[in-house]
């Protein structure tokens, strides 16, 4: 009980800090800076001219021209309060609100036309519980400077509360919200994207399952055709749940990557108020033999809350940012990752897990 008690003292420091925000700026030394576009789709509605919690049947599609600050620790999303600081911060150039999903589409296609080596390569980002709008167009830009990300980002911003209290209204909004992933991924596609990789932290894996899901049972194998690749960040879905919505897939995408950790205290929180024993993102190989997919275990690398581990560690950026062909991490053959991820393989059944362990940590 003591535990438990301090899990939620923790939880609720956290819920206490500044939420990033998006700022507009033409200060001296924006404008040198190498920036991102960001392409989004929110089924947020609008609420003084913000996109906020509410709920919007009908998707808007914007971009985001955000810039990326030289002086940045990885992991971390750094962003304006009182002063503008272009070295140290991410800023916004421009932003665009598309009138039209067509206009969306056009100015995709010219982007993923730009895609180095003509790959027309996309990926769709889908943030987790308890986000903002600004919160989660900031982490996609972060994610992409970070992992040095060629292809196209595209963010789908889904309703979420941005309130620590509000789980209950945030696993509604991501059921809401799958005919609009489901149509941005037909708009993504549509554009020319030849490659499709999608990637959802916590409760968007769960978001995105569930579109998936929906998407194969109205067109049978179209998901690994229009998809090539799923990474769910420390996903916050019951286990059994997850089997049942992979099983109903005529076939998962490859690579299919999960991230876990044994020291996730959010979801360790949440596996106690569903009074199960784990979510997907503490769980292991065991309890997915049955499934072609890929457990990267980074409890070693958890620190603080470790619920986000394998986009704000810096060692483990490094790390990924470092290994040549991130896909070749993922293959069915685990010869292939041999000098790639250190730490141990182990294969249970159709399920690999990788648990990496920290270079030093291997020496010692």
């Amino acid at each position: 009980m003591r535990r438990f008690a301090v899990l939620i003292i923790f939880l609720l420091a956290a819920g206490c800090a500044p939420r990033a925000q998006i700022v507009f700026t033409s200060a001296p030394g924006v404008t040198e800076l190498p920036s991102r576009s960001l392409f989004v789709a929110t089924t947020r509605a609008v609420d003084a001219g913000r996109f906020k919690g509410a709920r919007s049947e009908d998707p808007y599609y914007l971009r985001f021209d955000i810039t990326v600050p030289p002086k940045r620790q990885l992991g971390d999303v750094p962003f304006a309060t009182d002063e503008i600081d272009p070295e140290t911060q991410y800023l916004a150039k421009g932003r665009r609100v598309y009138d039209s999903a067509g206009a969306f589409r056009s100015d995709l296609g010219a982007a993923l036309a730009a895609v180095p080596g003509g790959t027309r390569e996309a990926i769709i980002y889908v943030h987790g519980f308890n986000n903002t709008f600004d919160e989660g167009v900031l982490r996609l830009a972060q994610l992409s400077a970070d992992f040095g990300i060629t292809a196209v980002p595209v963010h789908y911003s889904w309703p979420s509360a941005g309130k620590l209290f509000g789980y209950a209204y945030d696993r509604d909004s991501a059921l809401f919200a799958r005919d609009g992933l489901d149509r941005l991924i037909t708009e993504v596609r549509q554009a020319g994207a030849q490659t499709v990789v999608i990637v959802a932290h916590s409760m968007g894996s769960q978001l995105v399952m569930e579109t998936l899901r929906q998407r194969d049972i109205a067109r049978p194998g179209s998901v690994a055709r229009d998809i090539s690749g799923v990474v769910l960040m420390s996903p916050d879905i019951d286990v059994d749940v997850f089997r049942s919505q992979a099983r109903r897939l005529q076939t998962l995408p490859q690579p299919f990557g999960i991230f876990v950790s044994k020291r996730d205290r959010a979801l360790n929180l949440s596996a106690r108020l569903t009074g199960q024993e784990n979510r997907l993102g503490t769980a292991d190989a065991n309890a997915v033999s049955d499934l072609d997919v890929t457990l990267i275990d980074v409890t070693s690398f958890s620190k603080g809350s470790g619920h986000f581990t394998a986009a704000t560690s810096p060692l483990l950026i490094d790390l990924f940012s470092r290994v040549s062909d991130f896909e070749q991490a993922f293959s069915g053959d685990s010869s292939g990752r041999t000098g790639l991820l250190p730490g141990t393989i182990l294969t249970v059944r159709n399920a690999t897990e990788i648990i990496l362990s920290p270079v030093t940590e291997l020496v010692e």
